[in-house]
């Protein structure tokens, strides 16, 4: 996104909409297609299936939605600074759920085994794995295709939400363990 040596990526207070409905979009397609890939690969054991399904939907749902907004969006500049709009609009959820935080503490959404930047990354990541027995055992060209889906919006979010939309021009950037991670801090 730099495209001469020391010019900075815009930082953004509000996010255009359009970031926020292609992040919004493909976090909620993601959970959806990994909740009924989940649903559709177990079917043969009706039970087992839907009730996986439906956990990992809830799951995914509370930690991105419920838990994010009390935990970390109370932390973050967004938080505080009037009239703005992160990436995933949380803080506008958090500002009514939850009381502001400490900046200081931003940093911890990444510590701990069952951190919040963790817990995200599980529900990104689990219907994969969970998927791949399913496709061995009840294979469908509908499951493969639901597979493939999923991992496709994971690779789109690492390689161009992340990077390009999201944490380049985020405001917490220089104090995101995420955005360290990634290596958009200099940019």
């Amino acid at each position: 996104m730099q495209s001469e040596k020391g010019i900075k990526a815009k930082l953004y207070t509000k996010y255009p909409f359009s970031s926020v409905f292609i992040y919004n979009g493909s976090t909620i397609m993601h959970f959806l297609l990994g909740g009924f890939g989940i649903a559709l690969g177990y079917s043969f054991s009706f039970w087992t299936g839907y009730t996986f399904g439906v956990l990992y939907l809830a799951f995914s749902f509370v930690e991105m939605y419920v838990i994010m907004p009390l935990t970390v969006c109370p932390n973050c500049v967004y938080y505080r600074s009037k009239n703005s709009l992160c990436i995933s609009g949380l803080n506008i959820l958090s500002k009514k759920i939850a009381r502001e935080g400490d900046p200081k503490d931003f940093s911890k959404r990444a510590r701990g085994l069952f951190c919040p930047n963790n817990l995200y990354l599980v529900s990104l990541i689990v219907p994969i794995p969970a998927m791949i027995p399913a496709l061995v055992v009840n294979f469908s060209f509908v499951l493969l295709f639901i597979f493939l889906a999923v991992v496709g919006l994971l690779l789109f979010r690492f390689f161009i939400i992340f990077p390009k939309l999201a944490c380049l021009h985020c405001a917490a950037k220089y104090h995101c363990p995420q955005a360290e991670a990634i290596g958009v801090r200099d940019l």
